[in-house]
């Protein structure tokens, strides 16, 4: 694994073409560059052996969420909202091979070798266009040459909608409407599925109501019957909207990427239902050998080496490294975790193993593999000089050594 430089008279034009070919609308977060001046390159070797632990992981999370989809009194320590556990009940006849699947793990390289997981973006995972059009695009801007080839994302994640979704049908795009780095994401996926022939509808979550349990535009020029949601307004937003007509989403037959199913992975507090699940015959051994030990805020107290993450957090928000916060924001957030300690997780701290970049700078690297339908789909990274990456950190192409051109 290494990280290859853009070369420097051509960065502009990269950025540029980022943001104009490769739906990068949002190439800032306040004073910071979110387009990396490198691209990640990794061994065939390393791409393998990820791609075998990914779905190693996505078969354990997928039996996981199975089981506790029906057995909801050992869900009971995930502190689910109240309003979602009343609804999760509707999920009873969740039939996984009728919706697609789709999650991103995120990778950690590590001082003493190998893997640290931090997370599954198990609900809502981001990164379409990068994981699909910045590795295609980089290859031109490169300092040096060699042969890449890469995953396109967004291909897989067509192909699996088109497997499930009637030829010609209605696809609604559910989103935060009023968010560019929202829209960016679907209007990417859009373009794609509008090639293959379908009728691509952008919407938020409100836009659909159901009826005997299939999905229904209210959309003026777009009224009728949906054939398929995708949806990338996260759960715990979801059951917020007044009034509450959210609640079709967990019991609709509609396919559905993602269906409510995940959010059971989708909350750190996941870790703390595995013995439960291991008892009951569910494995979740892949998840144990690379995930830090996590447990509840109180279990923490008087040990060493343990940071706090949010139940929720997203974009690495919240999560409390010393090192990585300003101790303003540090001690805001231990105030925080002390106040609601069931919002958040004491999690064993991995020690992020740096690369170094063309400059004598080091890095540290979020490497997102993704699956659909329990295969593995691809990358997304992002590169930081912190420990924490959050949104400060910016976007990184992953390459893979050996040959040239993408796969599906």
């Amino acid at each position: 694994m290494k990280l290859i430089p853009v070369r420097k008279d051509l960065y502009e034009e990269y950025r540029l073409t980022v943001m104009f070919d490769c739906y990068k609308w949002d190439p800032q977060f306040l004073d910071h560059n979110t387009v990396a001046r490198y691209a990640l390159a990794l061994t065939q070797e390393e791409h393998e052996e990820l791609m075998g632990l990914t779905e190693a992981l996505d078969r354990e999370t997928r039996a996981a969420e199975l089981f506790l989809n029906t057995h909801p009194k050992i869900a009971r320590p995930l502190e689910l909202p109240g309003s979602m556990r009343r609804e999760i009940r509707s999920m009873g006849d969740y039939e996984p091979d009728k919706h697609i699947r789709l999650m991103r793990y995120d990778f950690h390289p590590v001082e003493e070798g190998g893997w640290a997981v931090s997370e599954v973006n198990s609900d809502v995972p981001g990164g379409f266009a990068e994981a699909s059009l910045m590795p295609e695009t980089v290859v031109r801007f490169l300092d040096g040459e060699g042969n890449y080839w890469y995953k396109d994302f967004g291909d897989i994640l067509t192909d699996a909608i088109q497997e499930k979704t009637a030829a010609g049908g209605r696809i609604m795009l559910v989103h935060c409407t009023c968010y560019s780095d929202d829209r960016q994401v679907m209007q990417f996926l859009g373009d794609r599925l509008s090639e293959r022939g379908f009728h691509v509808i952008y919407g938020a979550a409100d836009h659909l109501r159901f009826r005997d349990r299939q999905a229904y535009s209210i959309l003026d020029g777009n009224e009728g019957k949906i054939d398929a949601i995708v949806r990338f307004t996260p759960l715990e937003w979801l059951t917020e909207m007044k009034p509450k007509r959210w609640q079709g989403y967990f019991d609709t037959l509609t396919v559905s990427c993602n269906h409510p199913a995940a959010i059971y992975a989708q909350t750190k507090r996941f870790p703390l239902v595995w013995d439960a699940l291991e008892k009951n015959g569910v494995s979740m051994s892949v998840w144990r050998a690379l995930l830090p030990e996590t447990v509840e805020v109180k279990d923490a107290a008087g040990k060493e080496d343990f940071i706090f993450k949010p139940a929720y957090g997203r974009v690495g928000e919240k999560i409390a490294i010393r090192e990585a916060c300003g101790e303003e924001e540090y001690q805001k957030i231990l105030k925080d975790v002390r106040r609601h300690p069931k919002r958040y997780l004491a999690q064993k701290r991995f020690h992020s193993r740096p690369l170094p970049g063309g400059s004598g700078e080091k890095f540290h690297i979020c490497l997102g593999s993704y699956t659909v339908n329990g295969k593995h789909a691809g990358y997304y990274a992002r590169l930081s000089e912190t420990p924490r990456i959050d949104s400060n950190a910016a976007d990184l192409p992953v390459l893979i050594e050996g040959r040239n051109g993408h796969d599906r």
